[in-house]
């Protein structure tokens, strides 16, 4: 563990004994700490890279809400879902939910004794006590990018694959501010039952760039973004911090953004783009947000 001054920015990690699982621990930073952070610490505290490596599953623990944050890529077999010491529990599990987005290639999450196919944007959510968990690809030369997030739970759910078409879709902005876009809601109260865990995906149409602006926070529950769907060369201009200290991290495709309640979470892309959005905290009311006056931004 360690403090959360400008001097001391490591982050811990640990890995499984047969180096398929690493876990990241993060811990919370006050907002009167992060004003005087540089784009480094910056980048440390809140971006998590590296996500999807080869044969591997790789995590982040963050404080913030107890969110876990993670990204499995099988291409020579299957991998497990490890339960490392972080976790706290024998399985992953044991009190925990999961939300899963095939941003990849088609693959397979097994759950216990049964098998559940993902295409591309194809999503699963796993209730509490289920497992054990483990991922695998179609081919290996096209495989899945299996995205996690996993929040505490206090009851269980049941396990249920999640479409497109079982999602409530919102089509929202408009061509002359940039932001076309369609919200995909995936795990939510009226489309499967969860705990906290709140998930879907935002489409940008072709031409539009900006997402979440005006922007708002919601100080009863954090967010984490992944940007995802974009050309290599495309990047996200993230914007963060205290509506009155914004900061802004430069974010590459498949790169995520963990955001506190205190935090506003806006972006514009140099092209159009997809993100996935996830809440955890006290509810689960999509429309729980304190929405900030373009004209308070600072």
């Amino acid at each position: 563990m360690r403090s959360n001054s400008a001097v001391d920015i490591g982050n811990p990690v640990l890995t499984s004994a047969d180096r398929k699982t690493s876990i990241e621990v993060r811990q919370v930073s006050h907002p009167a700490a992060v004003r005087r952070f540089n784009t480094e610490e910056l980048r440390q505290e809140f971006l998590v890279q590296g996500l999807f490596a080869k044969d591997r599953v790789t995590l982040t623990y963050t404080h913030i809400d107890r969110f876990v944050i993670g990204g499995a890529m099988p291409t020579k077999g299957a991998l497990a879902l490890e339960a490392l010491k972080p976790i706290g529990s024998p399985n992953f599990l044991d009190r925990r939910e999961l939300g899963i987005l095939n941003i990849g290639g088609e693959g397979t999450v097994t759950v216990g004794k049964k098998k559940y196919p993902l295409k591309f944007r194809e999503a699963l959510y796993v209730g509490r006590g289920e497992g054990p968990v483990s991922f695998a690809s179609a081919k290996a030369s096209k495989p899945a990018k299996f995205y996690l997030l996993s929040t505490p739970a206090h009851a269980t759910h049941p396990t249920v694959k999640l479409t497109y078409e079982d999602a409530n879709k919102l089509r929202l902005g408009a061509a002359e501010t940039a932001n076309l876009r369609t919200l995909v809601q995936v795990i939510h109260p009226d489309v499967c039952k969860s705990c906290q865990l709140v998930m879907g995906y935002t489409m940008l149409d072709p031409g539009n760039v900006w997402n979440t602006m005006p922007s708002h926070t919601h100080d009863r529950r954090s967010e984490v973004y992944l940007y995802f769907d974009m050309q290599p060369d495309t990047r996200i201009f993230h914007m963060m911090g205290e509506p009155t200290e914004t900061r802004h991290l430069i974010v590459a495709p498949e790169e995520a953004i963990i955001s506190p309640g205190w935090s506003i979470h806006s972006g514009v892309g140099t092209a159009n783009y997809t993100f996935c959005w996830a809440m955890g905290g006290d509810n689960v009311d999509f429309t729980d947000m304190d929405f900030v006056a373009m004209g308070d931004l600072r």
